[in-house]
């Protein structure tokens, strides 16, 4: 029987959300907890990687992180961003996230409508005598470099933040008892094994989001009792009600 279930994510800001529908639905608790946390790297870490913020005229942002550690880089750097820079985004929500920072002007703000990058590349395209730079985290793979490589733009990558693991307290580890944990990244495993390096699965019911976070729940040893997305149940929260709707009735 599932009563408690530990999400490894930041709380669901709108009421809306249908995790709290769930929980209401098959009268189970929800924990939301993330396994992990960004944190931007360090001043030394980053002029390691031999990148001047100023040698760019655009900036390529594929997450709000981005944004956050970019700005508190050139902060701490003590580089005044030009006015002229321009700004591309893979999303309008995350092109509007800029005016935090500065001020937002459309001619210099270019965004996509889908949230792939492969939508934002032809307006890149269009302003093809920019000099990109692509702000990343430290777990990223070459395929975005790759597709600015076919495009014959001019790029650079540089990581600006990491992810670790968000390390449970005494209390936490001694309160764990939760029916059924839920994973969206490889990060996520790692940090519950840190955390636990004797965790036994037993009976707890675990869920992934994603190919590789599968592939790593299942490298770690675990039982997967929902793997999401599928042709069927294409989001978490789908697959979550379909599985508790056969188990609970």
């Amino acid at each position: 029987m599932i009563k408690k279930i530990l999400v490894s994510q930041p709380k669901p800001t709108s009421e809306k959300s249908p995790y709290f529908d769930i929980a209401s639905k098959f009268d189970v608790e929800l924990v939301f907890r993330p396994f992990i946390k960004v944190e931007g790297i360090s001043a030394k870490d980053f002029r390691a990687q031999k990148v001047s913020i100023l040698d760019y005229t655009a900036i390529v942002f594929t997450s709000r992180h981005a944004i956050d550690h970019f700005f508190t880089m050139a902060k701490e750097l003590r580089v005044a961003i030009p006015e002229d820079m321009k700004y591309f985004c893979v999303t309008e929500t995350i092109a509007l996230y800029i005016q935090k920072y500065v001020q937002y002007r459309k001619r210099k703000v270019f965004f996509g409508e889908t949230g792939k990058i492969d939508d934002l590349i032809p307006t890149m395209v269009k302003h093809k005598t920019e000099k990109y730079l692509v702000p990343m985290s430290d777990v990223h793979n070459d395929s975005l470099a790759n597709l600015l490589d076919s495009k014959k733009l001019n790029h650079k990558e540089c990581v600006m933040y990491k992810t670790v693991s968000n390390d449970f307290t005494p209390e936490e580890v001694e309160n764990f008892d939760y029916d059924m944990l839920i994973f969206f990244s490889p990060s996520g495993i790692e940090s519950l094994t840190k955390n636990f390096p004797d965790f036994k699965q037993d009976k707890i019911a675990i869920a992934t989001f994603g190919p590789t976070t599968a592939k790593a729940a299942k490298e770690a040893g675990l039982r997967l009792d929902i793997e999401a997305p599928s042709e069927k149940y294409p989001s978490m929260t789908s697959a979550l009600q379909h599985y508790l709707l056969v188990k609970q009735g």
